[in-house]
């Protein structure tokens, strides 16, 4: 029993049908053998699918050049110079961002304590590999709760790690008026969809639930939400920020999304059909930002931003112009910044959220 697929079945059989939250977290992180445990290159041309990291270094750069920005802010409020980044998978964006620090901005870097939150052994052994030369001022914690962190001064941030917590998956009985939660169980050889009575759905609409086509999907994700939850609850001041595909408030509803915003990446190729190959390929869903945002709110942060990813890269980029700090540009920086940028690429697909305390 050493794969993803192997594990759901005997659990299945062992328990019943089991919810897709389930399926989701067994499928993407099994210890050893999910997809994030196992794949190290499942990113860039030779994986599934493209990040802003997988771009190239600038990206991270100029995430550098924003956060020394925050920071001297932060260092005019008694705050310590600290970052903290979960979903750091193989290092490569914390190395484009310790290395622009340390050309460009030397007494920052000098006094920088980088966090990195990583529950998994073997991510964590793919990111010391890649950041072995900033080893000095960068430690790992495995979760909030670490007992080392208790109230955090500086900026807490993720890049494309919500959208790849597992969600649960509900469908709209248009016959029974009602909510009922997607489940998986096995037929044959096949995984397959199944409904689990006794589910419902915590948002409730009838104006919408009266005109939704039956079978209508939807997913939420407690597991994103309680992510925020807790690094709301630990930032004593400073900036909270995600990069991530995700949903404003009029989108959450669209008849062009009638099977939900789940997909399956496999080879750069989206895929519906969500229960095949199961740890062989991507997971993902869009972050529901009004409810993050919602929760951070009630934590007491104050929303900063709420925009497109093309919109806050394009600001840093003129504000760092005016003080020269991208003077070696060149026709590569170029290309990447389109490719970030432009809403045909990564511009429109990824939303930038920042709150602050």
């Amino acid at each position: 029993m050493n794969t993803p697929a192997d594990l759901i079945r005997h659990e299945i059989q062992e328990r019943g049908p089991m919810p897709f939250e389930r399926f989701m977290e067994i499928a993407l992180y099994a210890p050893g053998c999910g997809y994030y445990e196992a794949k190290k290159e499942n990113v860039g041309r030779r994986g599934d699918f493209y990040t802003s990291v997988s771009v190239g270094s600038l990206f991270g750069e100029l995430l550098a050049y924003q956060f020394a920005e925050w920071i001297e802010e932060l260092r005019g409020a008694e705050c310590g110079v600290r970052i903290m980044e979960a979903g750091a998978h193989d290092g490569k964006l914390a190395a484009d961002i310790l290395s622009w620090l340390q050309l460009n901005r030397p007494k920052i870097s000098e006094q920088l304590e980088y966090i990195v939150v990583e529950p998994s052994a073997r991510r964590q052994e793919w990111q010391r590999e890649t950041l072995n030369h900033f080893v000095p001022r960068i430690r790992w914690i495995p979760r909030f709760s670490d007992p080392t962190i208790q109230r955090f001064n500086g900026i807490i941030f993720s890049n494309e790690l919500l959208d790849a917590f597992p969600v649960r998956r509900f469908g709209w009985d248009a016959g029974n008026k009602k909510w009922f939660e997607r489940g998986v169980a096995v037929d044959g050889e096949k995984f397959v969809w199944t409904r689990l009575e006794n589910s419902e759905f915590g948002i409730r609409n009838s104006e919408l639930e009266a005109v939704l086509p039956d079978g209508y999907t939807v997913e939420t994700s407690p597991a994103a939400e309680n992510w925020w939850r807790a690094a709301a609850g630990i930032l004593e001041n400073g900036k909270l920020l995600t990069m991530d595909y995700g949903l404003a408030a009029d989108e959450m509803f669209s008849p062009v999304r009638p099977r939900g915003t789940l997909r399956a990446y496999f080879r750069h190729h989206a895929s519906d059909d969500i229960l095949a190959n199961a740890g062989e390929q991507d997971l993902t869903a869009h972050v529901n930002f009004p409810v993050i945002r919602k929760i951070g709110e009630d934590a007491g942060l104050i929303t900063e931003y709420f925009c497109l990813q093309s919109k806050f890269l394009t600001e840093i980029l003129a504000h760092a112009a005016k003080s020269n700090s991208f003077g070696g540009w060149d026709s590569s920086d170029t290309r990447q910044f389109q490719t970030l940028t432009h809403p045909e690429h990564l511009g429109r697909a990824f939303r930038v959220l920042v709150q602050s305390r």
